[in-house]
């Protein structure tokens, strides 16, 4: 008669076992959409530490083209270098954060070809945690190249008119400017899902929109042609919206509504070509 209970014990306890792994299954299953995100971003930060080449870029650039262009350049251009300043760097401001955008859709794009991608995607969470998540952690980096460029900016002189409130104005529109870049070069990796490929093709759109744009001169000084692609150039409404604010020029307002027109335009493309690219996958 004690055979039975010998069995019924270990069957007991397998099912208690059973149990507690369907409750923790159903535990994972409540994780909020917003839980979801900051995990996603917190690993897609983790991540920096082994490619820190995203972080050498956004200190470097700003670096570069801000000290170099103001003192070769700022004289000729401006008549003395600390005028040209005031023009130059909220441009590299716009630039910078516009350049870094890349690396989202190749870190994507690396965890694609590496399948980490899909076993996400196979998590009971949010399906758009995976992509917001990505989002979040662009958005530290992009404000951390930011407060590369306006800590550089005070080290060389330059006092923005528009105060600690024009700086964040200004930094805010960049950073969502940037963002809805993410999400195109997000919607590229998921196309060609190889992150040398997404470099490739970041470069070959944002080089010319940030050497063609009044990031660096007037356009007026430029020949027709290139004064009209300068005008259409969505990077060039934002160096001079940032510009506005950051000097607290005159005539701002349009600037920035055209800025935050692109900003929504790119944006409304972007985000459901991505979801669509990202539920196809499945």
């Amino acid at each position: 008669m004690s055979a039975p209970a010998a069995v019924t014990r270990p069957a007991a306890a397998q099912t208690h076992q059973i149990d507690i792994l369907l409750a923790a299954g159903r535990s994972r299953r409540r994780a909020g959409a917003l839980s979801a995100s900051a995990t996603f971003g917190r690993r897609a930060m983790l991540k920096i530490k082994h490619d820190p080449k995203q972080l050498v870029d956004s200190v470097a650039i700003p670096i570069l083209f801000t000290v170099l262009f103001t003192y070769l350049f700022g004289g000729a251009i401006s008549g003395s270098p600390s005028d040209y300043l005031k023009f130059l760097l909220p441009g590299v401001l716009s630039m910078s954060i516009a350049i870094v955008t890349m690396y989202g859709g190749a870190r994507l794009a690396q965890d694609v070809t590496t399948g980490a991608f899909d076993r996400f995607r196979a998590l009971s969470i949010w399906r758009g945690a995976f992509v917001l998540g990505g989002l979040l952690s662009d958005a530290a980096r992009y404000l951390f190249a930011s407060a590369i460029v306006v800590a550089l900016g005070l080290i060389m002189g330059y006092r923005p008119d528009g105060g600690v409130l024009g700086v964040l104005a200004a930094v805010a529109l960049v950073v969502a400017f940037g963002l809805s870049l993410s999400l195109l070069w997000a919607a590229v990796a998921l196309l060609v899902r190889d992150p040398a490929v997404v470099i490739s093709i970041a470069n070959v759109v944002l080089m010319p929109l940030s050497f063609a744009s009044n990031i660096f001169a007037q356009p007026n000084t430029m020949p027709g042609w290139l004064q009209a692609f300068v005008a259409v150039n969505p990077l060039s409404h934002v160096a001079t919206a940032a510009r506005g604010l950051m000097n607290n020029a005159v005539g701002t307002g349009g600037s920035v509504a055209w800025s935050l027109i692109a900003t929504a335009a790119i944006t409304a493309v972007c985000a459901p070509l991505t979801l669509r690219l990202y539920s196809r996958r499945g």
